[in-house]
């Protein structure tokens, strides 16, 4: 392993209970969000509380070395000729979506009850039904993200790069968004040609190389349009309107979902459904979807101004989506809470805006909130200084909430 890891900390504080587990550890998360790092920084871990080098075995298939190993055949034999004895081992595998049929391998090498095997890979292909039929109950998911603000100061610092005033790096993490590798690149060209690079690999190899897709043209307007509209409320039967009338084209609705669903599979964006208070029951109809990383959008894109209202809300929603909350957008009568954040059996409700110095804004905001009758916590996240005291409603400013790694009182 050349060079110093950024180890982050949070992702491993998920994995390190289950380091001699014998369930197989998948890693998922968009291309390029750490994965692999992850893996290496398990592998120091291990190596520094004593593990032997022998005991270890790591293989990236996308490595000059590796790419010939395509069969379940060619895997097993590439592990078993690491095999120094018959000790306790770590397998570690990159890109294992490489190899068509790796479930039965993996799986035997488990059943055998001295591997403990981490897995990366395509995630279009590792969330596929074939890895939940054939290793179910017998696999965790990690799921990880680009950097959260936290992380992204973190690893600035790590690298020794400079640092502006916190506001300023707020901003710029808006834009260009947390993909780690393109802390390393100091011009916007290199970051922006860079962030293009991975969204192409994304659609290249995740999804086309996956999926047949008829037509070319319509699955990149389809996907160029959800981009666009990240945190929008989206309707298929809209969607489908919108390209007959404007872009003159012709698409079904079950091809129109497919498409977004390959987006989701690839991580590129994810999922906020909606979810009514009165019945406390989930909606179909007008799910909302937010991107893996802001910089996504930035990249596709010529226009640099930030739109606050929603890269304020994308932010804050992968903030608690990394700390395993489940987040919905809430209804209520026709008002509308912009999430409803659930961990076990309890609630919290939050409203998300730039500022509410205006008093109209101010009132617009916390206008949900006098219509919620139960006890559970409320939160209005803005990027205000002063903070304000109002209806039992803690109000807290966004930026130094995500500066800190906020969590939420919400038990």
């Amino acid at each position: 392993m050349a060079g110093k890891i950024y180890h982050r900390e949070r992702y491993l504080e998920k994995v390190r209970p289950f380091y001699t587990s014998d369930l197989i550890k998948v890693i998922t998360g968009i291309r390029r969000c750490g994965k692999s790092c992850l893996m290496l920084s398990v592998i120091e871990e291990l190596m520094q509380s004593g593990v032997h080098a022998k005991d270890i075995i790591y293989l990236n298939l996308d490595k000059r070395g590796y790419r010939s190993v395509k069969t379940p055949e060619r895997l097993e034999a590439e592990i078993e000729c690491n095999l120094k004895d018959e000790d306790f081992k770590y397998l570690f595998i990159d890109e294992i979506q490489n190899v068509r049929g790796f479930e039965e391998v993996i799986n035997g090498f488990r059943e055998e009850g001295r591997f403990s095997i981490f897995v990366t890979g395509s995630n279009s292909y590792l969330l596929s039904g074939e890895l939940v039929t054939k290793l179910t109950g017998r696999y965790i998911e990690i799921d990880m993200f680009t950097l959260s603000f936290s992380e992204y100061l973190e690893m600035k610092a790590f690298l020794g790069k400079a640092t502006s005033d916190t506001n300023q790096e707020f901003n710029e993490y808006l834009l260009y968004g947390g993909f780690p590798q393109s802390l390393e690149l100091d011009d916007v060209e290199s970051k922006t040609t860079y962030i293009q690079n991975v969204v192409t690999q994304i659609v290249e190899k995740d999804i086309k190389g996956r999926r047949k897709i008829r037509n070319l043209d319509v699955f990149d307007r389809v996907m160029t349009y959800v981009i666009n509209n990240y945190g929008s409320p989206t309707s298929l039967s809209n969607i489908v309107e919108y390209f007959k009338n404007v872009e003159r084209v012709h698409i079904k609705r079950t091809t129109l979902a497919n498409y977004i669903k390959l987006l989701e599979n690839a991580k590129v964006i994810y999922k906020c459904p909606r979810f009514d208070m009165k019945s406390r029951r989930s909606l179909r109809s007008e799910e909302k979807y937010y991107l893996a990383d802001l910089g996504i959008y930035y990249a596709r894109n010529t226009d640099v101004r930030i739109n606050h209202g929603s890269a304020l809300e994308n932010v804050l929603f992968i903030q608690l989506k990394t700390r395993g909350y489940a987040v919905s957008v809430g209804r209520i009568g026709k008002l509308e809470c912009d999430f409803i954040v659930r961990k076990r059996k309890s609630y919290s409700y939050i409203q998300v805006s730039m500022t509410i110095v205006e008093k109209t804004v101010e009132d617009r905001e916390y206008q949900p909130f006098s219509f919620i009758k139960d006890n559970y916590p409320q939160y209005l996240f803005t990027l205000d200084p002063l903070l304000q005291r109002r209806d039992g409603v803690t109000h807290l400013n966004l930026r130094s909430f995500l500066e800190e790694d906020g969590e939420l009182s919400i038990d």
